[in-house]
């Protein structure tokens, strides 16, 4: 993408373009892959400035911090006898070149995946099992997860146990049945088993692999200190503030 680029970008977002301007632009888009996934980029940057730094003083000193490394990138659009504003659009170009370079100043939104570390199932280990549970565990411990669904719903019909409820719940999860899934959680965060928190930070996972942030973040804060995890707790937290 060059800065003609990002200045119609900028244009769009602030809702400056003719219309006509505007739907030659959106046809762009449309026929243009590659140029939608830079728009793409470009918005959710443009958000996660205004969400991060919600006060003019927490974005002045942003601006400050990469008006630094703006310098080197964008000399050559600046007239000699002239000074110009730094543009939005430069500041979100400047934060794309820090996260090139591993120096943007901010974290990004946490990913679903960094925090998705799934334990095995283990029901054999536990005495005799029939031949649907012993199915499910092997096809869970497998990541074969829609798979192991139907196992698990032959056995949960037969007897509620919330151990097979909790990894029934991550099975629903990890093939994208986000509903059925938070229902199984939900049910074991109501109930007093040793699965209530697992199914708390499970719950807090849905919301994250929604891009539901502050709903994640709100489960989090439900859970209890002496969670075994509570350190993988924390680092959302974190990453989430």
């Amino acid at each position: 993408m060059n800065e003609d680029h990002y200045i119609v970008f900028d244009q769009y977002f602030q809702d400056e373009l003719s219309a006509e301007d505007k739907v030659k632009f959106e046809n762009q888009l449309a026929e243009d892959p590659e140029l939608a996934s830079a728009f793409d980029t470009f918005k959710e940057l443009n958000l996660h400035l205004e969400n991060k730094f919600g006060n003019a003083d927490a974005f002045d000193a942003f601006k400050e911090n990469l008006q630094s490394i703006s310098n080197n990138h964008f000399k050559a659009y600046k007239p000699k006898a002239k000074v110009i504003a730094f543009k939005p659009w430069m500041y979100l170009v400047a934060a794309s070149i820090a996260i090139l370079f591993g120096l943007f100043l901010f974290n990004p939104n946490p990913n679903f995946e960094d925090f998705n570390q799934q334990e095995n199932a283990y029901f054999t280990e536990r005495g005799t099992v029939d031949a649907n549970l012993k199915q499910a565990e092997e096809a869970f411990n497998a990541k074969n997860y829609k798979a192991a669904i139907p196992f698990f719903e032959t056995v949960l019909k037969e007897k509620k146990n919330p151990e097979i409820q909790y990894f029934y719940g991550i099975s629903l999860l990890e093939t994208n049945k986000i509903k059925e899934a938070e229902a199984v959680f939900n049910e074991l965060k109501a109930g007093t088993s040793i699965y209530k928190n697992k199914a708390i930070w499970s719950l807090a996972l849905s919301k994250l692999k929604q891009k539901e942030y502050k709903s994640c973040k709100e489960i989090l804060l439900t859970i209890p200190s002496d969670y075994e995890d509570y350190d993988q707790v924390q680092e959302l937290l974190k990453k989430l503030d």
